[in-house]
């Protein structure tokens, strides 16, 4: 058989195998090299999600109300949040603990992957910076230096949500109850909004039947602080809420929202009655500016170990462990050199 033959044999040959290939294969190798799936967030970005609905189905408004910030980005583009949050706590047997927060985030193009820029401060002198700049993490505490982040996996991604999540945590909180009522449009930063007001809600069914699992508990018992709020979540009980959310009618992103509630803790429940009042203004503005951000100036690099830890064991006279003590302490000595 010449050589033209033998090639036109073999290519009928694999052509016939390939005509008679399994479909289940096909299918594999059609799922492997398919494009892949965009991020869960980009697909829930293009969900409609009618914000004259929100009223009447709660499904709706627990998804506007609960919005992450990765979301809101993709529906908005760039724009800057800022949030007050307060917080007073009083009971019978103490005096008032009050506590302010206040949160800033800005937003850059890019969507779910852009760059960000997040603050956290509250009225105690504490607080937190996190920001991510061409896909380079940094952050630091209030006073601290910054700190590139390299391997804190999803640590800027979690900031983003937690400071962005005032009103999720508020609905929460108050056991999902937020009851909100139409009040027709609105205009906001030059944007149409649906304005709601916001009343406390009957008392869910499903939620407090719900079963969860047992708390798990330490040896010795847990301590007074935490015994408190363990009893203030398991026995809050919402009292009043009142307020007013603008819902964007375009992308269905909240644009505005005050709050004002209270929650009681019963005192035949529990050690001591308490009340609970939980304040909440949050605005969202600049939309479509692009803020330019840019990675600091100076910032210290990642590091294995904490420095701080170290400085300790030198405080306390507690000796660092080099890399040559880090060898076997079964290694036999060198034998000393004979003489003679």
């Amino acid at each position: 058989m010449s050589r033209l033959k033998k090639s036109a044999f073999t290519l009928a040959v694999a052509l016939a195998a390939a005509g008679c290939s399994d479909p289940v294969d096909k299918a594999a190798k059609a799922r492997i090299f398919s494009p892949e799936d965009p991020p869960k967030v980009v697909a829930s970005a293009k969900e409609k999600l009618p914000p004259e609905d929100v009223a009447d189905n709660p499904q709706v408004a627990r998804r506007i109300l609960g919005m992450d910030a990765a979301e809101v980005t993709e529906r908005l583009g760039p724009h800057r949040y800022q949030a007050t949050v307060g917080y007073e706590w009083t009971s019978e047997a103490s005096i008032p603990v009050k506590l302010t927060e206040t949160r800033t985030f800005r937003a850059g193009p890019g969507g779910v992957s852009g760059d960000f820029h997040g603050v956290l401060e509250n009225s105690r002198d504490q607080g937190l910076e996190v920001m991510r700049v061409g896909g380079q993490v940094f952050a630091r505490n209030r006073y601290g230096p910054y700190r590139q982040r390299l391997r804190d996996r999803g640590m800027a991604e979690r900031t983003r949500a937690e400071l962005t999540g005032a009103i999720r945590d508020f609905d929460s909180l108050f056991q999902g109850r937020l009851k909100l009522t139409p009040e027709g449009t609105v205009t906001h930063e030059g944007r149409t909004a649906w304005r709601y007001i916001v009343t406390l809600g009957p008392a869910s069914q499903a939620s407090a039947s719900r079963p969860l699992p047992p708390m798990p508990q330490p040896k010795k018992g847990a301590d007074e602080s935490t015994l408190r709020r363990a009893n203030f979540f398991a026995h809050r009980l919402p009292r009043s809420l009142d307020g007013e959310v603008l819902v964007d009618a375009a992308t269905s992103v909240v644009l505005k929202a005050r709050l004002d509630g209270r929650i009681g803790v019963p005192g035949d429940k529990t050690p001591e009655a308490a009340e609970l009042r939980m304040t909440l203004e949050a605005v969202l503005t600049e939309v479509g500016q692009d803020p330019k951000l840019q990675p600091p100036e100076d910032f210290l690099p990642d590091a294995d170990k904490p420095q701080g830890i170290a400085d300790a064991l030198d405080t306390f006279g507690i000796q660092r462990k080099k890399a040559s003590d880090e060898a076997s302490p079964e290694a036999p000595a060198e034998p000393e050199d004979e003489e003679g």
